[in-house]
C-alpha cells in the first residue's frame, strides 16, 4: 500500500502534491518524495519520514514546475531505506521517466531475469524499478506504444502516475485491485488514490481511472486509452475495511458508510449483551456505530487515540508496532470499570496488539470483553500490495477461533461471515478479491519473488 499524487498543467503543481500527500499520509509513513517539471529541467526531494519531515516551503519553491508527480510509501516489496523511495526517476533515451507506484508485481522475478540479460542494472529492491527499465528498453518509437508495451508485461496489481517529459499519465491494471481517481482543479487535471486528496485541495472529482485503462494528460488536455483484454474486476476489498479514509470514495463508493454496515451486519450475526459498544480507534469507529445502532447498545470512546502517532498496522516491524500499541491509546477508566464491553475491531492480523488491547481493557477495570471483528479471519497471504505476505504472520491461518480468543484474552471472540462481508459492500461480490480470506487468487505469482533479488 501507498498512495500517490499527480497534477498537470498548474502553477503552483509542488504545493497541491505536497496538500495532497498530507491526505494519503494514511497510506504510507516511512517515505515521501515529489519530483516536478519545468520544461527541460527536472527537480526532484524526496527521503524517509513523513510529509510534514520531507518537505518544508523553501523545499516546495524549488520544485519548480506546472506538472508534479508524488508519493507516500509502505514497503510491501523492497527494503525501508533511501534507495527505494519513490517517485523513481530516470534519464533514458525517451526521455526523463518517473513513477509512482501503488500496488505489487507478481512476476518480478521473471521480468528481472530479462531486464538483466538484456544489460539493465538496478539501484534498487522495488519492483517499481521493472517499470522504468521496461520503458527505457522499449523498441517502440511511439511514446503511447511504450507505455503500453511496457504495462502490458506486467503482471499483478498496479495504480502508476507517470511522468513522461511533459506527459502525465495514470494507469491501472485490469484487475483494479488498487484505486486511482481523476480530478480536475482550474484548467488541471489531478490524479489521486483516494478523493479524499481531491478533496483538501480543492479539485473536482470527474471518475475512477478504470481497471486496464490509461490515461494521458498533456497541457492541452487528456485523452483516454483501454488497450488491454478485460478481465474480471478484483478489487481490493481491504481498502474498505481498513486502509482507506472514511471520508473517501473508493471505487466510487464511500467508506464510511460501508464501514457502518459492516457493523450493523456484525450485529445481526452475533448479538450479545453489553453495556457500551467501543471501538478501537480510528479504523474500528465506524463499524462500531454501525453495531451500535443495530443493536442499540450505547456507543462509547473506552480508548483515547494519541493523534501524533501513526498507525499500528504499517510501521514495518513487529518492534515498532509493540512500542506503537503501547503509546498510541489510552484507555478511560471511568467509562470502562465494572462494565461489559463490545470490542470491535477492523481485522486481526498477528494477534498481538489486540492482545495489548483487551489486556489494557482489563487493568482499567472491564468486567467482561467481547470482541467482534467486522471481517472474516485473515488466513492468506497477499501478493497484491498489503502488509501480510507470509502465512506464519497471519495468527487465523494456523489456529482456529477459540484459540485466537484464548491468546488475546478476550470473553468472546467473533469475526463476521465471509456472506456477511460481501453483502455489506456497496457493489456486487464478483467485482472484489477476497483472496486474503479465502485463498482464491485471481492471479498467482508466476514463481516466488527470490530474496536474494527483492528483500521482502
Amino acid at each position: 500500500m501507498c498512495g500517490i499524487f499527480g497534477i498537470y498543467p498548474h502553477k503552483d503543481a509542488a504545493h497541491l502534491a505536497c496538500l495532497g500527500l498530507y491526505a494519503l499520509q494514511h497510506r504510507g509513513e516511512e517515505s515521501s518524495g515529489i519530483i516536478t517539471r519545468n520544461g527541460k529541467k527536472v527537480h526532484l526531494h524526496k527521503a524517509l519520514g513523513l510529509v510534514s519531515d520531507v518537505f518544508d516551503e523553501k523545499i516546495i519553491r524549488s520544485l519548480r514546475g506546472e506538472l508534479a508527480v508524488g508519493h507516500v510509501r509502505y514497503s510491501t516489496t523492497g527494503s525501508s531505506n533511501i534507495k527505494n523511495t519513490q517517485p523513481f526517476y530516470v534519464r533514458a533515451k525517451i526521455g526523463d521517466i518517473a513513477i509512482a507506484h501503488n500496488g505489487n508485481l507478481i512476476n518480478t522475478l521473471s521480468l528481472h531475469r530479462e531486464l538483466e540479460n538484456k544489460g539493465a542494472l538496478f539501484q534498487t529492491s522495488m519492483d517499481s524499478e521493472i517499470i522504468a527499465h521496461l520503458l527505457a528498453h522499449s523498441q517502440n518509437k511511439d511514446f503511447k506504444d511504450t507505455i503500453i508495451w511496457s504495462l502490458s508485461k506486467l503482471e499483478g496489481a498496479y495504480s502508476l502516475v507517470l511522468m513522461l517529459n511533459d506527459i502525465l499519465i495514470g494507469a491501472r491494471d485490469s484487475f483494479g485491485w488498487r484505486p486511482l481517481c481523476l480530478g480536475k482543479l482550474d484548467e488541471a487535471y489531478v490524479l489521486a488514490s483516494e478523493t479524499c486528496a481531491l478533496d483538501l485541495i480543492g479539485a473536482k472529482y470527474i471518475r475512477d481511472i478504470q481497471p486496464g485503462e490509461i490515461v494521458f494528460i498533456k497541457k492541452d488536455g487528456l485523452e483516454s486509452i483501454k488497450p488491454f483484454k478485460k478481465t474480471h474486476h478484483a478489487f481490493c476489498i481491504f481498502e474498505y475495511i481498513y486502509f482507506a479514509r472514511p471520508d473517501s470514495n473508493i471505487f466510487e463508493h464511500n467508506v464510511y458508510m460501508t464501514r457502518k454496515r459492516l457493523g450493523a451486519q456484525l450485529a445481526i450475526e452475533f448479538p450479545v449483551e453489553a453495556d457500551l459498544v467501543m471501538p478501537i480507534p480510528d479504523s474500528g469507529t465506524y463499524a462500531a456505530l454501525g453495531f451500535s445502532e443495530a443493536s442499540k447498545i450505547p456507543f462509547e470512546y473506552g480508548m483515547i487515540r494519541n493523534h501524533y502517532i501513526g498507525r499500528t498496522f504499517i510501521q514495518p516491524s513487529q518492534v515498532l508496532r509493540d512500542f506503537h500499541v503501547r503509546i498510541k491509546l489510552n484507555p478511560l477508566k471511568e467509562v470502562l470499570d465494572g462494565k461489559r464491553v463490545m470490542l470491535i475491531e477492523d481485522s486481526i492480523v498477528r494477534g498481538t496488539t489486540s492482545r495489548i488491547r483487551v489486556k489494557t481493557l482489563r487493568l482499567a477495570g472491564a468486567k467482561l470483553i467481547h470482541m467482534r471483528v467486522s471481517c472474516p479471519p485473515l488466513k492468506f497471504p497477499c501478493f497484491y500490495g498489503i502488509d501480510f505476505p507470509t502465512k506464519k504472520e497471519l495468527i487465523a491461518s494456523k489456529h482456529d477461533i477459540e484459540w485466537v480468543r484464548d491468546f488475546i484474552g478476550a470473553d468472546s471472540l467473533e469475526y463476521l461471515s465471509l456472506e456477511g462481508m460481501l453483502n455489506s459492500m456497496p457493489l456486487p461480490k464478483e467485482h472484489f478479491c477476497t483472496a486474503c480470506f479465502t485463498g482464491d487468487y485471481p492471479a498467482t505469482p508466476s514463481s516466488r519473488v527470490s530474496k536474494t533479488i527483492l528483500e521482502k
